[in-house]
């Protein structure tokens, strides 16, 4: 056993029984970097990490270039840290979407609207219900403008068959404008509805971001006739 080996076994051992909630946030770092440093003492390299960029959460939010730079941190090492913030949001993403249920305009705008948080570019997202209208898949199909109709109606049906859905929820934004629909999203809209009927699939809502608020097209006055065609 090396001279680390056994403040190791300890340091799991004090992990898997108690959790994080009792480690300093040196400590959580040390223990992070157990598998990419297997013969390093990285109870230094974690306190220089944090000394260096100002804070726990700084450290993993420092550009790889800044990482390497760090004596004791090497490529393996700035990668394994760069992406901790992606996996958390990745589970806590995919967390939030088993058995979520949206059965309303509210529940769905809300559930969405989260994906556009900073953005600065339209994207479009495709939301697959079962006929229970739980979420199977949350998937981002474009990033540019939602007009571009028939690739979207194209890469929306085949992953909208893949998933299983009965239902479907579209959703897009507008950056730095304002949460209404344009005559360009009521007509595309419009063919989508068309699309995916043909294949046996219901469009059941077009939601609109922007600026954190969000319209759904469904329950928007003139609009929802074409839910209801």
């Amino acid at each position: 056993m090396g001279m680390h080996d056994g403040h190791r076994e300890r340091v799991r051992q004090e992990f898997l029984s108690a959790g994080l909630d009792s480690f300093p946030d040196h400590k959580v770092l040390e223990l992070l970097l157990y598998p990419v440093l297997p013969r390093m003492d990285t109870n230094p390299i974690a306190h220089r990490l944090i000394e260096t960029f100002g804070s726990f959460s700084a450290v993993f939010d420092a550009p790889y270039e800044e990482l390497v730079k760090v004596p004791g941190v090497g490529r393996q090492t700035a990668v394994l840290i760069k992406l901790i913030p992606g996996l958390h949001k990745r589970y806590l993403l995919d967390k939030e979407a088993r058995g979520v249920v949206l059965d309303s305009p509210e529940a769905a705008g809300n559930y969405i609207r989260t994906r556009f948080v900073g953005a600065t570019q339209e994207m479009v997202y495709v939301v697959c219900l079962d006929s229970k209208c739980k979420v199977l898949l949350t998937k981002r199909v474009s990033e540019g403008s939602v007009h571009a109709t028939e690739i979207n109606i194209r890469r929306i049906a085949e992953i909208v068959l893949r998933s299983g859905a009965a239902f479907v929820v579209m959703a897009h934004n507008h950056p730095g404008g304002l949460a209404l629909p344009s005559p360009d999203d009521v007509a595309s809209t419009r063919k989508m509805v068309e699309a995916l009927r043909l294949i046996g699939i219901q469009l059941i809502d077009h939601i609109v971001v922007a600026d954190g608020d969000f319209i759904s097209m469904a329950q928007s006055g003139s609009l929802s006739q074409i839910f209801c065609d």
